[in-house]
């Protein structure tokens, strides 16, 4: 089969997820050719974002001039489509999904992924995220081009479910995929009658077969590490509060926060406010191989979230054998035991991820050994790319026999 991948913006570092499914995808036999709407090439330090990078085709680079023409070219070639694709700009645009500006110039991406589908002689487009890229796959399938599939992650789709058409996205597409058995849950609220199989459960997975040997947890004192975006949801703030509480009652423990975005003055404020200098430590945003090492030289991920999909980052961090400490919601419980991976707590409760923190300081290195082999057999049974690919090319067989 020849399938299209289409992303808004790739690759970012954030979607080493999506990268690996490409690959496991093509090892399987199948010719993936990657679009998405633009590149953002200087936020790229791993070389393999850089050299997947140079294989995506960015449909916004060939100009609005060639884009416009394109569309009205898609249009005139045959007025009833044009009818039904001019129907639901109209109609997304009353429903307040977008401006009739920016509705119309995803149109003209899904023109131009129309006519590119046809020349490279695709089978079928599959979109991660719903949100404008599964607009554009929609009209881009009513302009002649092939049908197209949906992963649907979570949190940002569920929060603007109505504004964004997953109900009328998911009437359009052949099949959809969710990263877990509440994204489902979440979307099943939206589906119609007739749509319900065509919702299904696809894990996010990890290359296991790469992935060496996690070195043993550390000696000495508790050190946490935490991973993501400095944002409301990601519960930085309030593990920065947590933290505190917990550093009161055992002075030893320790801290690394990698990451950074919009909350990082916050977060610095709270932490001289709280004179934790020496024992938190900002490690700005890192690589692959970053991300592995404050792991790798940490006892335990603590994952503080708000809302969720199913955060990859705990996902690598069970492969290296790392405990888990985190919120009962979204897909993490269906991964994250507590008391068997790790600890889960609930979310937005300063005082009880204080004390998982705690418990975690006070286990035996024993327990702690325990918790990740545990995470790690967890992870491999349930989140291998190899089993995701395999499922995938089943879902997209029977989406275009």
């Amino acid at each position: 089969m020849r399938i299209g991948y289409l992303v808004n913006t790739y690759p970012r570092p954030s979607h080493s997820f999506i990268r690996r499914e490409i690959a496991a995808l093509e090892a399987e036999g199948l010719h993936i050719h990657r679009f998405a709407m633009r590149g953002d090439p200087d936020a790229l330090a791993d070389a393999k974002d850089r050299a997947e990078h140079e294989r995506t085709e960015r449909v916004l680079e060939i100009g609005g001039s060639r884009l416009l023409t394109g569309m009205i070219a898609g249009m005139a070639a045959d007025w009833r489509k044009a009818g039904r694709v001019l129907a639901l700009v109209r109609s997304r645009v009353a429903a307040g999904e977008s401006s009739l500006a920016r509705q119309l110039i995803y149109l003209a991406e899904g023109a131009r992924i129309a006519r590119r589908a046809r020349e490279l002689e695709l089978d079928h487009i599959h979109v991660h995220f719903a949100t404008n890229s599964a607009r554009v796959a929609t009209y881009a399938h009513l302009l002649g081009g092939p049908g197209f599939s949906l992963t649907i992650h979570g949190p940002e789709e569920f929060d603007n479910a109505a504004a964004l058409d997953l109900g009328g996205k998911l009437a359009m597409s052949r099949f959809c995929a969710t990263v877990s058995s509440f994204g489902r849950a979440q979307m099943l609220r939206w589906a119609a009658p007739q749509d319900l199989d065509k919702l299904h459960v696809v894990h996010c997975g990890l290359d296991l077969d790469r992935s060496d040997d996690p070195p043993p947890l550390p000696e000495g004192r508790l050190h946490l590490v935490a991973v993501g975006r400095f944002a409301e949801q990601k519960g930085f703030g309030l593990l920065i509060r947590a933290f505190a509480q917990a550093l009161d009652a055992n002075p030893q423990i320790r801290l690394s926060l990698v990451g950074d975005g919009e909350l990082r003055g916050m977060i610095e404020s709270a932490i001289a406010e709280h004179g934790m200098g020496n024992s938190v430590r900002l490690l700005g945003w890192q690589d692959q191989a970053g991300v592995r090492a404050a792991v790798d030289s940490a006892h335990a991920l603590v994952t503080p979230s708000f809302a969720e999909g199913l955060p990859v980052v705990i996902m690598e961090a069970m492969a290296r054998a790392r405990p888990i400490i985190s919120t009962y919601i979204a897909g993490i419980p269906e991964l994250v035991r507590s008391g068997q991976e790790g600890w889960l707590v609930p979310a937005g409760d300063a005082s009880a991820l204080a004390d998982a923190m705690l418990d975690a300081a006070a286990a035996s290195p024993e327990t702690l050994e325990r918790m990740g082999q545990s995470a790690r057999a967890r992870v491999a049974a349930r989140h291998d790319i190899r089993d995701s690919a395999r499922q995938l090319i089943e879902l997209f067989t029977q989406a275009t026999s």
